[in-house]
């Protein structure tokens, strides 16, 4: 890191925020009138979708298309709609990250069929119903919001061991679900 602080990221968590869920709504509702049925599926995921969760006020939007890599079947409308192509990253999932510019909102856009779709929606739906893995990841992410970052993908990155963790509990309670209702 650099050795002058004034240049370092500091996380700023937000307590609850009973308005997410509407701002995401309002965020659904524009993509899907920008793009009509290319718009597989849009779902409000990161912390903002996990009600009782602090997070950094910013809505996550996970969006699902045909073909994250054919840009021009999607990018167009969304910049119509207000958001800009902010990353792309062809070797992790054909991910595409749009920021909007009118509010702090992130859309992550992948293939139909990517595996990271499923993942993400686990992670979310789990820490929705599991209190003590929700628990853990707030004291998680409250723990590095102390400490300063470079980039704020570090202190992404830094919460991966915990993601996994839960995860891998998750992915374990979703296999014993399933086995019990066959």
């Amino acid at each position: 890191m650099s050795d002058d602080p004034s240049r370092a990221v500091r996380v700023v968590l937000a307590d609850p925020d009973p308005a997410w869920p509407g701002r995401f709504a309002r965020e659904a509702e524009r993509i899907r009138s920008a793009l009509g049925g290319r718009a597989l599926q849009i779902e409000h995921v990161g912390s903002t979708a996990v009600p009782g969760l602090a997070a950094k006020p910013v809505i996550d939007v996970l969006l699902v298309v045909s073909d994250a890599a054919d840009e021009p079947s999607y990018t167009p409308p969304l910049e119509a709609a207000g958001y800009v192509l902010h990353k792309r990253e062809p070797d992790w999932h054909q991910h595409r990250f749009f920021k909007a510019t009118d509010s702090d909102v992130h859309v992550h856009v992948f293939s139909e069929g990517c595996p990271e779709v499923g993942r993400m929606l686990l992670f979310r739906d789990h820490l929705r119903a599991d209190p003590a893995d929700r628990e853990l990841y707030l004291r998680t992410k409250r723990s590095l919001a102390q400490q300063p970052w470079r980039r704020t993908q570090e202190y992404a990155d830094a919460k991966s061991p915990v993601v996994q963790e839960i995860l891998a509990r998750a992915a374990a309670h979703d296999s014993a679900s399933d086995r019990h209702s066959s």
